[in-house]
């Protein structure tokens, strides 16, 4: 199979992936991982992969992928670490959910909660919700961004301003190796660093992929993150910083979703 045959193919995957790996790829197609290497080098050249250890991502950009290529992208793990979360969220509190497809999945799993006050910027969130009358919701103010349902800008901040939260349950679109949550845009970025004022247990749901990805703006350190629930083993330097943070990291790979031994007494 040629290359322009392959070539769809392997750009498809990554984008429902969020990156291909050589040994993927060869067991895909059935061809030598030479031949792998080639097409991933020669896609790279073309500038619509990058190429990484092991495989290919997306190209960096300053602009987020689609919203629903990003609700498709690595889904199943997504379910996996919004069940992790939901079940460390006890009924009868106060929560944030912010704007990102991995919390909405958090959201659905907390349709059998009961006395939740949810507070979000997500216009997604609000309607999962919905189908709860045992939690109350509270949709903040703000500018609508129509490509995925978020609220920001200075209105969803005064909102957020007027609560303390005992979680929020936040996303990222990337994770550096050194921790660092990043993001697209500004305002959501203000919106971010809101909740994190305002709360008291910080959640970052962040599933493997978003250790690959590059955004431009700058969120917060991983220290003012009390968990981290992911689908894969953190980068290296990445799970120093958190073991240096007393970060608790939660694997929804593990069936009882247990914690690694990275939090400091």
């Amino acid at each position: 199979m040629a290359l322009t045959i392959r070539k769809p193919e392997i750009i498809a995957i990554a984008r429902r992936e969020g990156k291909v790996t050589v040994d993927g790829l060869v067991e895909y197609f059935g061809v030598t991982p030479q031949t792998i290497r080639r097409d991933l080098t020669d896609l790279a050249e073309t500038g619509e992969l990058e190429r990484v250890h092991g495989g290919a991502i997306l190209p960096s950009t300053t602009v987020n992928i689609a919203y629903n290529e990003r609700r498709m992208l690595n889904q199943p793990s997504k379910v996996d670490i919004a069940r992790a979360c939901a079940a460390r969220i006890p009924n009868d509190c106060a929560i944030f959910l912010s704007i990102g497809t991995t919390t909405e999945a958090v959201a659905t799993e907390l349709l059998s909660h009961e006395g939740l006050l949810v507070i979000t910027n997500n216009i997604n969130i609000a309607t999962i919700l919905s189908a709860n009358d045992k939690v109350d919701v509270i949709v903040t103010g703000g500018q609508l961004r129509p490509s995925d349902g978020g609220l920001v800008g200075n209105l969803a901040q005064n909102t957020i301003n007027q609560f303390q939260f005992d979680y929020a349950i936040i996303g990222c679109s990337a994770l550096r190796n050194n921790g660092d949550l990043m993001d697209f845009d500004m305002q959501e970025v203000s919106v971010s660093k809101a909740i994190i004022q305002h709360t008291e247990h910080v959640i970052l749901v962040a599933d493997s992929s978003k250790f690959d990805r590059k955004a431009p703006a700058f969120v917060a350190p991983i220290e003012h993150i009390s968990t981290l629930i992911t689908d894969a083993d953190l980068p290296p330097d990445c799970k120093l910083r958190c073991e240096a943070a007393g970060t608790e990291v939660v694997y929804s790979s593990s069936p009882t979703f247990s914690k690694s031994s990275v939090t400091i007494d």
